[in-house]
This record gives structure tokens, sequence and C-alpha cells, in this order.
């Protein structure tokens, strides 16, 4: 490992390397990996996949047959790679080190059926900007806004393909109008707070290409039953079986 890296054992057994640099593993990264409906035969793409932990989380959970971890920074390109080996998914999770704008399905070779992002949410007038420039490209839209995302996974996803995707509830309009413009429809939308008296914190959003209008709003899911139990970690029973389970199903 390079100096700048740490190693860390995560959900599912998994290995994780990480740049101290860039943004490590958190809440909104396992949740998007646990929102994707499991399809065995799927070939999937994730966008701005950073260390890849989507692709693995998703790879670990039987939730696609392959996967494309696009990422633009060679350096967590890199990374990718050896958590690939270092999990043992080689030759389920390629990289594709790209500016995700000029992806294209001839790119990959095919159509895929699944692609997830969990993108930069923030303009890059807005927040600090003296942090390390790994961080700010994963926080910011620097290399592509929403609406790149948004028409990238368009571009590259079959005709009834879902896309998956974790956003700010403040930017949701934002999500939207990138979705609709670039013909996918919202199908399934669960905001997360962290208690119930809380604002959601995050939202997570399925749409398909080329669905007709019409979304499903679920019951919220709240991670913790009381500001003590946020206090100490503990989670709610429904966020606590989609950590065991790495799935929404059983919290509809």
């Amino acid at each position: 490992m390079m100096a700048d890296e740490t190693k860390t054992k995560i959900n599912d057994e998994l290995t994780l390397i990480q740049n101290v640099k860039g943004l490590t593993y958190g809440t909104d990264a396992y949740l998007l990996s646990a929102f994707v409906k499991r399809s065995p035969r799927a070939i999937a793409a994730d966008l701005g996949s950073g260390t890849g932990v989507i692709p693995m989380l998703c790879a670990a959970n039987g939730k696609f047959k392959k996967c494309f971890a696009i990422e633009i920074q060679k350096t967590f390109a890199d990374i990718i790679e050896s958590n690939v080996l270092e999990n043992g998914f080689d030759g389920k999770i390629m990289t594709v080190c790209s500016d995700l704008r000029d992806i294209k399905a001839s790119t990959l070779g095919c159509e895929v059926d699944i692609v997830t992002a969990n993108p930069p949410y923030m303009k890059t007038d807005s927040g600090k900007r003296n942090e390390h420039s790994e961080k700010f490209i994963a926080r910011h839209e620097v290399f592509g806004g929403i609406n790149d995302f948004c028409a990238c996974a368009a571009r590259i996803l079959k005709h009834g393909g879902k896309f998956y995707t974790v956003w700010r509830p403040d930017r949701l309009c934002d999500l939207i109008v990138a979705l609709r413009e670039n013909k996918l429809e919202p199908k399934r939308i669960t905001f997360v707070h962290a208690t119930k008296d809380a604002e959601p914190s995050i939202v997570l959003i399925q749409s398909t290409k080329g669905a007709a209008a019409g979304s499903i709003v679920t019951r919220p899911l709240i991670l913790h039953s009381s500001k003590e139990d946020a206090k100490n970690s503990i989670l709610s029973l429904d966020a606590q079986r989609i950590y065991d389970t790495c799935s929404f199903e059983d919290c509809k």
C-alpha cells in the first residue's frame, strides 16, 4: 500500500483499502448498495466509483453478474484494482479509468442492466476549499454535475434498465429534473432520517429508463429509534435488518 492508504475491515467481511485524502466509506455507500435489488444475471456499472466499495458490496451479496467500476482519478482507479484483487473479485469487477462524460455503451462493449452512483453532492462554489484535491473532487461537481451522471446512466442502460442513486434532499429537485431530462423515470423513493424527529439526511432513488410516469414513496428509513440511540450508534430494527442483509426487501 501507498503511504496515504489504509486498510479496514467493513461489512460482509470485505477488506477496504482507502486513501486518507479522499472520502472514506460511510452510510451513504452502504445504504445505496442495500437499495439495489438482487439480479444475479445483470451487468452493472458504478459511476464515480471511488474505492469500488459499492460494486464490492453488491458483488458480495450476489446483486449482479459483473460490474464496470468507472473512476476518473487514476489514484482511485488503482485502489479499485487493489480492492478487487484483495477481495477476490477479479473478473467480476472491471475498472474503467475514464471521465464518465465520455462513457458510452460502446466504451464498455455492451449496454448494462443496472447503474449505481453516489455522485458529488456539492456545487463547486460551496464547501471548504482547503481540503485535499481528491476529497474536493469527490464532494464537488468538478468532473460533472448530476445531469452528467444521469446522462451517462441513460447512455449505457438498456431500455427498462435501473439507475440507483443516493442524493441530498435539499437538492432533490435538481436530481428529479436531471432524471426526467434523460428519460429516467423515478419509480421508488426512500428518505433516510437519523431519528423520526430529524429532517431527512439523504434520499435514495431507483429510476427506470423509458418507464411511464409514476413513483412510489416508501415509508422512511429511520436509522435510530431515539436521540440517545443515535448518540450510542444503536440502529433501529429496520436499519439493523438492512445492515445484516444488505437489502431493503424486508423493510417495505
